[in-house]
């Protein structure tokens, strides 16, 4: 009864992709109302208080850009989850969302039913208070942003990211199911590690849906990025079906991993939001 009662907000100047998505989660059980300028699509919110926004990047006026940093300063629609549409696949147009707090991406072309799975995961989150992944159950959001804050004030752990990437890619040739054992066996994996390395005052939570975040002792640092990174360059592989497992070496945009290091906050940053960000630049 709950999901029926949400009430998704697309702002598309598309009539054509608009329409249709309209209709899909209309027959989804979702209210739904859709604008095509990004002007209407803030007043919308101010005045109709959406649970999730659709907001293409690309409109008429104002960008989606500018869409989402106007909701995000006002007080009455910060917190709504905003899930861009985009075109672009570059790593830059990834951190803009980011740091405007946009909750999730998906570029166009893009499979319908991995968007519902999206919105439904972005209104689970949101009714959660943003506490946990719903794929992997790890803390998110809030619960992170917590655990980094204190970080910043006692300055006495070491900070670890450990980063999935092409896991889109992945995705459109294997499925959302397939997708979502990946990050879970991954999570796994990264948990087992800490376990076996690390302290029993480590953390280990999400700062994306892809980029996982560590908080351990400066000490258990070396160990436990040697570990990490061993064992999950050694199971990359077997994610695929044995049949493309010759050939995942091979392919252009096959999974991989990334691990950034911090070993000291001293003084660096001066809130969560710029240490995350920092992160997530780290990762080239």
């Amino acid at each position: 009864m709950a999901v029926q009662k949400s009430k998704i907000l697309i702002v598309e100047d598309d009539l054509d992709v608009a329409e249709m998505l309209n209709a899909y989660f209309r027959v989804q059980g979702y209210e739904v109302f859709t604008v095509n300028w990004g002007e209407d699509g803030v007043r919308a919110c101010q005045t109709d208080h959406p649970d999730l926004v659709i907001l293409d990047i690309r409109l008429p006026d104002i960008d989606g850009y500018e869409v989402a940093r106007r909701l995000r300063s006002d007080r009455r629609t910060k917190e709504i989850p905003i899930i861009f549409l985009t075109e672009k696949r570059e790593r830059a147009d990834r951190l803009q969302g980011l740091e405007l707090g946009a909750d999730d991406y998906i570029t166009k072309p893009f499979d319908v039913q991995e968007l519902r799975l999206r919105v439904r995961n972005s209104l689970r989150r949101m009714g959660q208070g943003s506490l946990t992944n719903p794929v992997t159950g790890l803390p998110d959001g809030a619960l992170v942003d917590e655990r980094l804050t204190e970080c910043l004030e006692k300055n006495r752990s070491a900070l670890m990211m450990v980063s999935l990437e092409n896991l889109d890619g992945f995705r459109e040739t294997y499925g959302f199911v397939a997708s979502d054992d990946v990050l879970r066996a991954v999570s796994l994996m990264i948990h087992n590690a800490m376990r076996e390395v690390g302290g029993a005052g480590d953390f280990l939570g999400h700062i994306t849906a892809t980029d996982f975040v560590l908080v351990v002792s400066p000490g258990k640092l070396p160990a436990l990025h040697e570990r990490i990174l061993n064992r999950l360059e050694q199971a990359l592989d077997y994610f695929y079906p044995i049949r493309d497992r010759e050939q995942a070496a091979k392919l252009p945009n096959r999974l991989a991993i990334k691990m950034t290091k911090l070993l000291s906050l001293d003084g660096q940053f001066e809130n969560v939001a710029q240490l995350k960000l920092e992160l997530v630049r780290l990762k080239e």
